[in-house]
């Protein structure tokens, strides 16, 4: 794995970030923040990374990589923390990665394993991941799970996550980090929600 690595997400109503850091016997040490909040996150993103940074006693330079959550979720909320990586990325020349917030949840788990997670509009996010590699994410309007499941609409008997979803992300993040990987981008599988407010979110280059 390529640490430290610094991983943050807004892709719900929280603002969550987690610092890895190489620890003895080559394991790493974690530190990790999730602040619940509806709104705010663009404002808090960056001071909740700072104090995180400062917790783990290195600044921004001792960086090796970062990580973001890419959704699907909040649409403000995935290009808020998108659009922060990529400029945080460029800044310090280091790689960002992206990572679902399905595969982040089905990390740590045995395979097979389905994620099912509640999309609103009576639907919900599916996507089964086995030992051979994951599935195509998609919407549907209702699942029954033919093998393990997980997720916030997995039901009754669904797998507790094997870790904090920001934790998750940061694993993730380290150990793509040593390979090349495409730029962070918004991950949806369906428009925004609502009509966009008057404060235009960040605007993701190609």
């Amino acid at each position: 794995m390529l640490l430290p690595i610094l991983a943050f997400d807004t892709s719900a109503a929280h603002c969550a970030a987690a610092l890895l850091l190489p620890a003895p016997l080559n394991t790493c040490r974690v530190i990790q923040r999730l602040e619940p909040m509806e709104k705010g996150q663009a404002e808090r993103l960056i001071p909740l990374l700072e104090e995180v940074l400062a917790e783990g006693r290195i600044g921004w330079s001792d960086l090796k990589a970062l990580a973001v959550g890419t959704g699907p979720g909040n649409f403000t909320g995935v290009r808020i923390s998108v659009a922060a990586a990529r400029g945080l990325a460029l800044g310090l020349g280091v790689p960002a990665i992206g990572v679902t917030r399905l595969e982040a949840l089905a990390f740590g788990l045995p395979r097979p394993v389905m994620v099912v997670e509640d999309a609103r509009r009576d639907q919900v996010y599916v996507q089964l991941f086995t030992e051979s590699g994951a599935g195509v994410a998609h919407l549907a309007d209702r699942v029954v799970p033919a093998c393990p499941a997980t997720g916030s609409a997995a039901g009754d008997g669904a797998l507790a996550p094997a870790m904090p979803l920001v934790e998750a992300i940061a694993r993730i993040g380290a150990a793509r980090a040593a390979t090349p990987q495409p730029r962070p981008a918004p991950f949806y599988l369906r428009g925004a929600d609502a009509a966009p407010p008057s404060d235009p979110p960040p605007v993701i280059l190609p």
